[in-house]
């Protein structure tokens, strides 16, 4: 249905320009004016009413919670830059 409406409209705004093309003076000017007039108002009619997405949700969401977790000393390690044994950090989960 859409495609017909398009080829109609199409049709008509050709046939607009094309007509009055003997026509002298103003006569022609107010033909394409007056076709292309009613070509954009019939286009704004049929087309379909935006309506804009709804806005994100207030709320910010991070994924679930499983308890409590806390930072615990894992394995110690070397640190040649520093010349110290460091420990590393491991997060525990409960």
């Amino acid at each position: 249905m859409r495609t017909v409406l398009h080829g109609v409209l199409a049709a008509s705004t050709f046939l607009t320009i094309a007509a009055p093309a003997h026509a002298g003076g103003g006569d022609f000017a107010a033909g394409v004016f007056g076709g292309l007039a009613a070509g954009a108002i019939i286009g704004s009619a049929g087309r379909p009413y935006y309506d804009p997405p709804p806005p994100p949700p207030a709320y910010y969401y991070d994924g679930p919670r499983y308890g409590y977790c806390h930072w615990e000393r894992g394995r110690r390690y070397w640190d040649d830059y520093e010349g110290v044994w460091r420990y590393q950090r491991v997060r525990v989960c409960d």
